[in-house]
């Protein structure tokens, strides 16, 4: 997991729309694109972006005519877990306390991750 590349911002912006939406085109990933500073992104730059992600190994890309489709080439898990191993060197419970320190959990999620918890460990029993 070590090659896997570690997207900017913004490349996550669109990533997130990928993940969520599947394979799209630069139109459909832009129409799409929230960015979360608010700001809007011209077709050309999120086509720029998206040609940079591909060279970085971020996306990929097929042919539908003379329309590029992209794709993620890793999945949110993968990306996610490539974070958690380089930011909290792979301790998920660094990164729980880290997110209930800066109060960023409400407590309807804090009852789902509980849940999610009790559920893993019956699994794993």
């Amino acid at each position: 997991m070590d090659d896997l590349p570690t997207p900017t911002p913004r490349e996550l912006e669109i990533l997130k729309v990928l993940w969520e939406n599947g394979p799209l085109s630069v139109t459909g990933v832009h129409k799409l694109l929230r960015p979360a500073d608010g700001s809007k992104l011209a077709p050309n730059t999120v086509q720029t972006l998206m040609r940079i992600m591909e060279t970085k190994g971020l996306v990929g890309h097929t042919s539908e005519g003379r329309t590029f489709i992209y794709a993620p080439l890793f999945s949110r898990e993968e990306t996610a877990s490539r974070f958690l191993d380089r930011v909290f060197d792979g301790a998920a419970s660094q990164l729980v306390l880290t997110l209930l320190k800066a109060e960023r959990i409400p407590p309807a999620e804090l009852d789902a991750m509980r849940q999610m918890i009790n559920a893993a460990r019956k699994n794993n029993a």
